[in-house]
């Protein structure tokens, strides 16, 4: 703990000495209309509900004198819900590319134009009775949503002097969780979350969006870009002390972003053809597919997506839902803060197994509790407190599944690349940096972009089968959940090393060993047989 303490009162410090307005205010402006925005449209619809619901059946009603089936408005609110991932995986997969064409600042800047044109189709469409002006209001929310993945995370870590990219990694992370707590807080009907009033609370984030387009003009372009790719070492050296104050000397960290720059030249970027092919990187490349695809499947964007759903199934009384869910953001903003001071303790590969198991048991445990909510009367908080413990043990363990997708779209230019090993060193969380962690340079881009295809598809399928799942399981859907947990948690046990403080090279060697390892032990039993066998023979014949 100590050290903990220790290392992150030094960089408090350097942040304090460097007496840089200009660097808290891009913090703050860069995240409010960046990550803020993802984590606010996972949490925000369910709030309004039951108000969209009423919307569609009394559309169809106006209009074709149906009212629909219990099973077609679930199907049509899934889609709904789940629309936002195909906008969100088309935003992050160009959004490298606007980043380099345009720059960070300005692709920021434009992209909250996108925000704003989401926001206006929201607020028209219940005068309009139209829930299609929700659904590509949801679209235009997922491309901003997943340019801001990218563009933020790029734009704020190369603002930041190398010391403090640890602590602005943090503050990436940590607005997602802000925008998924402002999403289910401004949704109590105290606020926003009534009948009346439904419609400002799904165009908030235009209000984001034209905060971050009012204030982003007055903070500086991203200094890596101007000199990387402008090849304005003035524009650069302005920008950086602008950032960081008169009294800091920029003139190391240009320098080190030139050597970068001028390494990465030389490197050659396989494909994704490559990647499936190469039995070399076939253990790193499952390690992926397990642990991207369980970060949807464990069941955590079920709980965010559909909240009102789960706690309901958990017994809690209705009137209580708002807050019960409300809870669920505040304790991962608080966990996603405090992870910082564990994660480079711990151990990452301790944290991923710990965490999956840990989230397994509580989701055992929460299914037994709703089994006997019907016999126990206080049964129900149990499980609510169950559903608290797995938040906390995901939060501080597999977590922030967002980054990702910021660093593949990095990743695919030279330019941009330049930036991956940063981003990696700087995030919180456990899995969203893996590829480019067990990944040689050659291979980070086409593994970025199989997780991030796998995160954008994973959470449309759980926003379009929950609903589903819930009504014809009911309370048994989290043991599917369960079930990805204890698998995975397993797999990394036996199958994946530690990566902390070891080089790329060192983590492909721990892969061989490991598994070479196994082989010959296996290979070894298997000889032994015919031989025991052949002993056993001529023992029988003497």
């Amino acid at each position: 703990m100590m050290v903990w303490l220790s290392s992150f009162h030094k960089n408090l410090s350097f942040f304090l000495q460097a007496r840089s307005p200009v660097l808290v205010a891009a913090i703050f402006i860069a995240g409010i209309g960046g990550t803020f925005q993802y984590g606010f449209h996972i949490s925000v619809l369910n709030s309004p509900s039951l108000f969209i619901k009423e919307l569609v059946n009394s559309t169809c009603q106006q209009r074709y004198g149906h009212s629909l089936e219990p099973w077609e408005l679930t199907l049509i609110w899934s889609f709904i819900v789940s629309i936002y991932c195909i906008g969100g995986l088309a935003g992050t997969l160009y959004a490298g590319h606007l980043a380099g064409v345009y720059g960070r600042k300005r692709t920021l800047l434009l992209n909250n134009v996108v925000a704003i044109c989401g926001a206006v189709l929201m607020l028209l469409s219940k005068t309009a009775l139209s829930f299609e002006m929700i659904m590509v209001a949801r679209v235009l929310y997922g491309v901003n949503a997943g340019v801001s993945l990218t563009v933020h995370t790029m734009y704020i870590l190369e603002c930041a002097p190398k010391r403090l990219r640890g602590m602005v990694g943090v503050s990436v992370a940590s607005f997602v969780s802000l925008g998924k707590f402002f999403g289910q807080l401004l949704g109590i009907s105290e606020v926003l979350g009534t009948e009346e009033r439904w419609i400002w609370l799904l165009a908030f984030s235009g209000a984001a969006g034209l905060l971050q387009m009012l204030t982003l003009p007055f903070l500086p372009e991203s200094p890596r870009y101007l000199l990387l790719e402008k090849a304005d070492k003035h524009g650069c050296e302005t920008a950086l002390r602008r950032l960081w104050g008169a009294k800091m000397d920029p003139g190391p960290e240009m320098e080190e972003m030139l050597a970068e720059h001028t390494t990465l030249k030389g490197v050659k970027i396989q494909g994704l053809t490559d990647l499936f092919l190469d039995h070399n990187v076939r253990w790193q490349l499952l390690t992926i597919l397990v642990t991207f695809v369980t970060l949807q499947l464990c069941g955590i964007n079920a709980v965010y997506l559909y909240s009102f759903d789960v706690f309901q199934a958990a017994g809690i009384a209705k009137e209580s839902l708002r807050y019960a869910a409300l809870g669920t953001g505040l304790c991962e903003v608080s966990t996603s803060i405090a992870c910082v001071l564990i994660i480079e303790s711990t151990g990452k590969r301790v944290l991923l197994f710990r965490g999956y198991l840990c989230m397994a048991a509580s989701l055992a445990l929460l299914t037994l509790t709703l089994y006997l909510q019907d016999f126990v009367s206080w049964m129900p908080y149990c499980s609510m407190v169950l559903i608290f413990t797995y938040i906390f043990f995901f939060s501080s363990g597999p977590g922030t599944s967002t980054h990702f997708s910021a660093v593949q779209s990095a990743s695919r230019t030279r330019v941009c690349g330049s930036i991956v090993s940063k981003i990696l060193s700087s995030t919180a969380g456990v899995t969203a940096p893996l590829p480019g962690e067990i990944f040689t340079q050659s291979y980070k881009p086409p593994a970025f972009m199989v997780a991030c295809i796998l995160n954008w598809v994973g959470l449309f399928l759980v926003g379009m089968l929950f609903p589903l799942i819930v009504e014809h399981l009911d309370y048994f859907c989290f043991l599917i959940f369960c079930v990805f947990c204890f698998f995975s948690g397993v797999f990394v046990w036996f199958h994946v090393p530690e990566t902390k403080n070891k080089t790329v090279l060192e983590i492909s060697e721990d892969f061989k060993r490991m598994h070479q390892k196994r082989r010959d032990s296996l290979q070894s039993k298997l000889r032994s047989i015919p031989i025991n066998n052949i002993q056993t023979a001529i023992s029988t014949k003497l």
